[in-house]
């Protein structure tokens, strides 16, 4: 097919370079991301078992360890979800290179006859450091592995796409003949599930020149980009553009985990707290300071004194215990939170029972008193007169 032709594929992407000015790819996770990333204009997509596991809820980070084969993953994701919905934009297989079940030219070929455009080296090594590295080189599990795999890909006319994280893995994946050198810059910062610690963005502006400095120094026909890190926004593309010889950027999270995090909780909260946003979303998230709980408690009554009022309901949806909700109340109010709602209540209702418009019985049902014996009593009990007693002072 043409559209899978490696060369074509290659000659697209540096016309969209002239003529755009960059390439953009996604990483994504499931049929769906895949549909909206190719909707949205991404000219390259990546099927990344990483990208599973964080439409699955997990970090990215998860693709590394023994969770389910990373290969078979990215086999099965292609085929089953994105190949049925996305026709038109290049994937590539994200290969496990050290998969010790797999003969790398073999399965390869298959990756070929499947459909995928070509290969990314995902997981990769490059991101593994210290003892835990030294261990799986020792037992064979080396970035040249994955340096082998381009190489393989590249005989099969396989697009290839390298993810290096410094100068000697640059130069060893240009020795390779990749296609494309893609500088990673880390787990994506942001979000929920975000990489706490990361590159600064002026740090990775650094590494990714002398990366790209060397390629256009050994192969000037290699295509040169960046996958997130650090990059999880616009405005950080567009430094890395304006600062680097860069041509296109890799996004995982910046295009399904970040959007999905704010859009789904924007979404679902906006429905959830319709009517009363502010007040029970704070209880609800506990969005407060120190004294702001308190005040959300206060506001509650205040928007709700006509309805049936429960302070162990209020600290269900905290996730708090009603005690410590109701000692906190206590505590710098000065009264317990069922005295603070019958004083108020009792309150409004003076102030309606003396304007007059309302029965007894009217007044009692919006203050939150169905029963209204119940609530002739409490109301002698605060404000020393019976309802009727108000209303007639009112007549007179």
């Amino acid at each position: 097919m043409k559209d899978n032709d490696k060369e074509f594929i290659l000659r697209r992407l540096r016309a969209e370079i002239n003529v755009g000015g960059h390439i953009i790819g996604a990483a994504v996770g499931s049929g769906m991301t895949a549909k909206l990333a190719a909707m949205g204009g991404a000219d390259i997509l990546l099927a990344l078992s990483a990208g599973k596991f964080r439409i699955m809820g997990r970090s990215s980070l998860s693709s590394f360890f023994c969770y389910g084969n990373s290969n078979q993953i990215v086999m099965d994701m292609g085929k089953r979800e994105i190949f049925p919905v996305v026709q038109d934009v290049p994937l590539l297989f994200g290969l496990m290179a050290s998969d010790p079940y797999v003969k790398l030219f073999d399965y390869l070929q298959e990756i070929k006859d499947s459909g995928f455009a070509g290969v990314v080296n995902s997981p990769t090594l490059a991101q593994v450091d210290g003892t835990f590295r030294e261990a799986l080189e020792e037992e064979g599990n080396s970035y040249d592995r994955e340096v082998a795999a381009i190489r393989l890909a590249n005989q099969l006319e396989l697009l290839t796409m390298a993810f290096v994280t410094s100068l000697e893995e640059t130069e060893k994946m240009i020795e390779a003949r990749a296609d494309i050198i893609c500088f990673h810059m880390g787990l994506t910062a942001g979000g929920l599930l975000g990489a706490k610690r990361h590159l600064s963005i002026s740090e990775a502006r650094g590494l990714a020149e002398k990366i790209f400095d060397l390629c256009k120094a050994r192969n000037p026909d290699i295509l040169r980009f960046v996958y997130a890190g650090p990059a999880n926004k616009l405005m950080d593309m567009q430094y890395l553009y304006r600062n680097t010889s860069c041509q296109g950027y890799i996004g995982g999270s910046t295009f399904d985990r970040i959007p999905m995090e704010e859009s789904i909780y924007a979404a679902v909260s906006s429905f959830k707290n319709y009517g009363h946003p502010e007040v029970i979303g704070n209880l609800r998230e506990r969005r407060w300071g120190s004294n702001q709980l308190v005040e959300s408690m206060r506001r509650y009554i205040e928007e709700h004194y006509r309805d049936e009022v429960k302070l162990g309901d209020i600290a269900l949806v905290a996730h708090m215990s009603p005690s410590y909700m109701g000692a906190r109340f206590k505590k710098e109010t000065g009264m317990s939170f069922t005295e603070y709602l019958l004083q108020f209540r009792m309150g409004k209702a003076r102030i309606l029972l003396a304007d007059g418009e309302l029965s007894c019985k009217e007044v009692a049902r919006m203050v939150g008193y169905q029963d209204y014996v119940q609530f002739s009593k409490m109301f002698r009990k605060y404000e020393g007169v019976s309802p009727s007693d108000v209303q007639k002072k009112k007549t007179e």
